[in-house]
């Protein structure tokens, strides 16, 4: 989710641009075909996947996700007829179980050349063997789990700032801006929900007034309701998802309780206040490692896809313009065009994008965005800094 403020400016950015600024293994010739449009190297039948969450609880973020690849490879096939590169969608309901037969299926097909996901840190981790062991090359937009490039995976990447980062950023919005004196930290248990609130706890350090953990699914809260009330904390983080958040917040304020409520990028989606009511979400804060979509991307977006641009949706179509620009560049095998993605170095309408060894984005700004008047204001994050 990497993202700066000042990328607004680049709503003008056309389609490819992203990709197409120099990298380290683009020689001249290559250069040239890219500022052209024509393809160096055409494979036909050639494909991008994803995998993620398009149904279930989690299945908008997903479908943000494949809005943005959708707009990318729109834009892109329109400008190179001669060889379309496709998509095929593996929907995995965020369920790190299910990704794992769909990760098969992936590197058995030989027209996938690279993958745009996973888009949860549960199922990254339970398929990041398997993509590597097949050379195949991906880019998440979303997942966040420090451990992930942990694993020595040569072939992952991401777009996005991880947990250890956006942790530090809560803690600080909380003990600066939100002059919080006690927090009480709640996680969901998951690879995300865990790993994020535990970066949360260690920021926060003696300000934390009380710990407890839920499970995904879970709609009484009751115990936990109970368990903050009776910490004397003045502000709740929940690492996790927003259906989970949503009804955990709802179910805080039916109990009188009258702190700020917190949560990361699981839960910075408009269904947050759906789930938690209106007046319940109000005043919520929800960081995310991404900043609002540029408005010209919006109504390029709207206008394919039928509804505004979301969270993930720009790291989305980012990371499918690197697969794009090295196709361009004539990377037809999956050890070419990761070494391209490895060097990358460009800016695309989610911020500035390079990689470093680990496949980290090397730059992230973490943003706060708040849910004021019932609604979720995705178009006026602060930075935190």
């Amino acid at each position: 989710m990497g993202t700066k403020q000042t990328i607004r400016s680049l709503a003008a950015i056309a389609a490819a641009g992203l990709a197409l600024t120099a990298c380290g293994t683009t020689s001249n010739s290559e250069a040239k075909a890219t500022d052209t449009g024509t393809a160096a190297a055409c494979v036909q039948g050639q494909k991008l996947a994803f995998l993620g969450a398009t149904t279930g609880d989690a299945g908008a973020l997903g479908l943000n996700m494949v809005g943005g690849i959708k707009l990318a490879l729109d834009e892109y096939n329109k400008k190179n007829a001669d060889c379309q590169v496709g998509l095929k969608v593996f929907d995995s309901q965020g369920d790190p179980d299910k990704a794992v037969p769909l990760a098969t299926q992936i590197v058995g097909d030989d027209s996938i050349i690279g993958l745009v996901g996973p888009g949860f840190s549960g199922e990254s981790l339970s398929t990041g063997k398997t993509f590597s062991a097949a050379g195949l090359p991906s880019i998440s937009p979303s997942a966040t789990n420090v451990t992930i490039t942990q694993q020595g995976w040569p072939t992952w990447h991401r777009v996005i700032g991880n947990d250890s980062a956006q942790g530090a950023a809560v803690a600080k919005y909380l003990k600066t801006t939100a002059n919080a004196k006690k927090v009480f930290v709640v996680d969901d248990g998951s690879d995300y929900g865990k790993g994020l609130a535990g970066f949360v706890r260690k920021g926060l350090g003696s300000m934390v007034g009380g710990n407890d953990t839920v499970q995904t699914g879970q709609t009484d809260f009751s115990a936990t309701v109970t368990a903050i009330k009776g910490s004397g904390a003045d502000a709740v983080f929940y690492g996790g998802y927003y259906p989970e958040a949503g009804l955990l917040v709802k179910q805080l304020r039916q109990a009188g309780y009258t702190g700020l409520f917190m949560s990361g990028d699981g839960s910075e989606d408009p269904a947050f206040v759906e789930t938690a009511g209106a007046q319940a979400a109000n005043g919520a804060v929800l960081t995310a490692p991404a900043g609002p979509a540029p408005a010209n991307f919006n109504t390029k977006y709207k206008a394919l896809i039928g509804n505004p641009a979301g969270l993930y949706s720009t790291q989305a179509y980012d990371a499918t313009n690197i697969f794009l620009a090295g196709i361009q560049a004539g990377k037809t095998s999956h050890a070419d065009l990761n070494s391209f993605i490895g060097s990358y170095n460009g800016t695309g309408v989610s911020g500035p994008i390079s990689f470093d060894a680990k496949g980290d984005i090397k730059q992230s700004t973490i943003y706060a965005y708040k849910v004021s008047n019932g609604k979720l204001d995705t178009a006026n994050p602060t930075p935190i800094r």
